[in-house]
C-alpha cells in the first residue's frame, strides 16, 4: 500500500508528538520527520521529499509562513497544511500568498485530521468554515485598502474570464461562453493567476470574490 509521507512541523513538543502518534497510526501515510521550528522543516523536505507538510505559524528559527514560502519555492509540489488556532486569523491571508493548501484548526478531531490529509493529497483545498469567515473578513479589509478594484487591475476580457471562474465554470464553459478556444481560456487564466501572485484556481477564485 501507498503511504502518504508527512513533515510535522510544530515547536510544542505535546502537540507535535500526538499528530506524530495520530499519524502512525493510519496505514496509508507515515511520519518522515518531526521538526520544532520552520528552518528544519524546510530542510526535512529537502531530504525526504514528502507529499504533505504539517505546518505550524509560531515557531523558532523560522516562523511557518516563511517556512512555507522556501517550500513552495524549492519544492512546489509539497502541500503545506497551515496549523493555527482560531486567534491567528492575521496570518491567514499571508499562509495563503505564499502557497498554503489549506488550514487545520489544532483542536480538530483526530478522525477529522486524517480525513482532510487524504483530501489533499488527492489534490483538495481545505478551509474550516470559522476559518473561512475570518478569511472573509481579512479580504475584505484588504479590498478597501491595498487590493486594487477589477477595473483597474484586469482588462474587460479578462473580467469576463474572472465573473465565469467565480461562478466555477470549467475552461470549456467558459470558451463557448466567450467564443474562444480552450488554450486562449489558459492564457487569460494564467495572466489571471500571475496577477494575483497564485497557481491555485481555489484560493485566485477566494481572491477574486473579495475584490468583485
Amino acid at each position: 500500500m501507498r503511504k502518504i509521507p508527512i513533515v510535522i512541523a510544530e515547536d510544542q513538543a505535546i502537540v507535535r508528538d500526538g499528530l506524530v502518534a495520530i499519524i502512525r497510526m493510519q496505514e496509508d501515510m507515515e511520519v518522515v520527520a518531526a521538526c520544532s521550528d520552520g528552518l528544519e522543516a524546510y530542510e526535512s523536505v529537502g531530504r525526504w521529499r514528502p507529499r504533505i507538510v504539517l505546518m505550524d505559524i509560531k515557531m523558532p528559527v523560522m516562523d511557518g509562513i516563511a517556512s512555507t514560502k522556501k517550500i513552495k519555492d524549492d519544492y512546489p509540489d509539497t502541500i503545506v497544511l497551515i496549523l493555527t488556532t482560531f486567534s491567528e486569523d492575521q496570518y491567514i491571508v499571508d499562509g495563503l500568498v505564499n502557497g498554503a493548501s489549506g488550514f487545520l484548526l489544532k483542536d480538530l478531531h483526530a478522525a477529522k485530521l486524517v480525513s482532510i490529509i487524504r483530501e489533499a493529497d488527492n489534490g483538495e483545498f481545505f478551509v474550516p468554515s470559522a476559518i473561512a469567515a475570518k478569511l472573509a473578513g481579512r479580504l475584505r479589509e484588504m479590498s478597501a485598502g491595498a487590493v486594487t478594484p477589477l477595473a483597474e487591475e484586469f482588462t474587460p476580457r479578462e473580467i469576463e474570464v474572472i465573473e465565469r471562474l467565480i461562478e466555477r465554470k470549467s475552461n470549456r464553459e467558459i470558451a463557448g461562453e466567450l467564443y474562444l478556444t480552450e488554450g486562449t481560456v489558459k492564457n487569460y487564466i494564467s495572466v489571471i493567476y500571475e496577477k494575483l501572485g497564485t497557481n491555485d484556481r481555489a484560493k485566485a477564485i477566494t481572491m477574486l470574490k473579495s475584490i468583485r
